[in-house]
């Protein structure tokens, strides 16, 4: 290995001692601390380039000293004048190709430039134009008391036997970067609800809230990273909003922007993780207690010097008063989802089931507020509809409120609200009205006569509810009244179709009162004889002979 070059300072101290005061080599040997060769070495070069007199030294730099005195001997050029490559195009090819090596350039430059340097010296090279150029030199930041509070998930994940099955749990690490206060929390995921109620842990645990979040890019985070504008998440947007807080993402790639919080990951998988390496855990409640005695010994540790004290101690004197009070309510976790499709049944699909909005904003877009419990639609920022969460896939959850005026008729058609309807009408009315519905196969079928009974009724018209007596007025509640009853026919007579002929009909009802159990007549019975069976409630026809119908 090559000898160091001596330091042109100390050669110019050098040629100072020798030529300006004129003192012996033992004299200067002692002075400036070189051995005999050096010195000797030294005067030579320079006698042999002319230099021989303080006054041609004096105004020389020290790197024109340099490259006066150590030119090379065969041809007369210096150093710094061999082939070099374009420096910058060389860091952006190192930067732009992550298996390039310098190696690979230093190959590939020699064999362009044959008289170029070796490895050794162009690694050395290329290193001192980065430090030219500012590269690798790292920025003191100062921080001040309760500025930022920096969140970071550690590398490192503790494995938790979940129900017999083996499952990594995540370490949440945040840090206070004046005092040093370090929080550390195991979650299952880094998904956003596991992001947010860390967070909302965090800072009860501090008691107080920072000017400012600084977190990493990650999705729960960050919905699309940029450093001019960077997307925040909609649900982590929220909870600062709620601690009236800001979030600050670093640069994508640049964990020296929050430094603070990487050196609190490497603190907590040294002093919290490691010692817990022999230990198992089946529980997350269980790895979290054992976290937390751990984690309070690491923030009463002393310092490192220079500065004095633990980190506990600095917070308490210095960062908790700076803290802004926590707001009165606590957070509600919930994940936001915006700019969601209202389909044409004015519903819209959150985890697999639908939840109704109202029917005027069917082929919109409305924001979906989703917690455990409660999921909140909001259009403009207004809340328009909320219903309790359910886990139901496929499922749906419609408010009556939500349905337009013609569709909620028909959704509110329900026996009960048909028996009700007739029950406040009168006994006989609902009566008649059950009469109505057991007489049909389908709940449906026997509807649109009920519904006619009792609409006739609460008009006061008698002919439409046979059930309340008297004479029809016109002719069309004598089709009405008659729609009514015909229904009460016994299941086993068939009624004729429309286009049989009056003598038909005629027939067709004489008959029926013949073999059901009606008083022996040849000719059709009268029509108080008609209504007076039909709304018998006492009388059950008897069973049809073969071949009625």
């Amino acid at each position: 290995m090559p000898r160091a070059r001596i330091a042109m300072r100390k050669v110019k101290e050098v040629l100072r001692l020798r030529y300006d005061l004129r003192l012996s080599y033992s004299q200067i040997r002692r002075s400036c601390g070189v051995s005999n060769g050096t010195l000797n070495g030294l005067l030579n070069r320079a006698a042999k380039l002319g230099l021989t007199s303080w006054e041609q030294v004096r105004d020389l730099s020290e790197d024109a000293l340099e490259k006066t005195l150590f030119r090379r001997a065969d041809d007369g050029q210096w150093l710094e004048q061999r082939p070099l490559p374009d420096w910058a195009e060389v860091e952006r090819e190192l930067r732009r190709h992550k298996h390039l090596t310098l190696k690979l350039v230093w190959g590939e430059h020699l064999q362009a430039n044959p008289g170029g340097y070796g490895f050794s010296q162009f690694c050395a090279l290329f290193r001192r134009w980065r430090r030219s150029q500012g590269r690798g030199v790292t920025m003191r930041q100062e921080h001040r008391p309760g500025e930022a509070l920096q969140v970071d998930y550690a590398g490192d994940t503790v494995v938790v036997m979940d129900g017999g099955q083996a499952r990594e749990a995540q370490i949440f690490v945040a840090c206070l970067p004046f005092s040093g206060l370090i929080y550390a929390e195991a979650t299952w995921t880094q998904q956003v609800g596991d992001w947010l109620g860390a967070h909302v842990r965090a800072l009860g645990y501090l008691g107080g809230v920072p000017g400012a979040l600084v977190p990493d890019n990650l999705k729960s985070g960050v919905s699309k990273a940029s450093f001019f504008d960077p997307v925040l998440n909609p649900s982590y947007y929220e909870l600062a909003r709620h601690y009236g807080t800001a979030i600050l993402p670093t640069r994508v790639r640049k964990p020296k922007d929050k430094a603070a919080v990487e050196s609190a990951v490497l603190q907590v998988e040294r002093w919290i993780l490691a010692p817990l390496r022999h230990r198992r855990f089946f529980t997350l409640a269980e790895l979290n207690a054992a976290l937390v005695p751990l984690r309070e010994a690491l923030n009463n540790r002393p310092l490192a010097p220079p500065r004095t004290g633990t980190r506990r101690a600095v917070f308490e004197a210095d960062e908790r008063p700076c803290l802004r009070p926590l707001p009165a309510d606590p957070h509600t976790i919930g994940q936001w989802e915006l700019g969601r499709a209202v389909g044409a049944d004015h519903h819209v699909i959150v985890d697999g089931h639908y939840y109704s909005v109202p029917s005027g904003l069917a082929h919109g877009r409305v924001d979906v507020f989703a917690t455990a419990t409660l999921v909140s639609l909001f259009q403009h920022g207004a809340r328009v509809a909320s219903h309790p969460r359910s886990p139901v896939k496929g499922g749906h959850s419609t408010a009556l409120e939500h349905l337009p005026p013609g569709h909620r008729a028909v959704a509110s058609r329900t026996p009960e609200r048909m028996r009700a309807e007739a029950a406040a009408i009168g006994v006989a009315t609902a009566t008649y009205v059950d009469r109505l519905r057991a007489a049909r196969r389908h709940v449906e079928r026997g509807w649109g006569s009920g519904a006619a009974v009792c609409r006739g009724a609460a008009a006061g018209d008698a002919a439409a509810c046979p059930a309340r007596g008297g004479r029809p007025r016109s002719r069309r509640a004598r089709q009405r009244a008659r729609r009514a009853l015909l229904p009460l026919r016994p299941p086993c007579c068939t009624r004729p179709s429309r286009s049989c002929t009056r003598s038909s009909w005629r027939r067709w009802r004489t008959g029926c009162w013949r073999r059901c159990g009606s008083p022996t007549s040849t000719r059709s019975p009268s029509r108080s004889a008609w209504r007076s069976w039909s709304i018998s409630s006492t009388r059950r026809p008897r069973t049809p002979r073969s071949g009625c119908g």
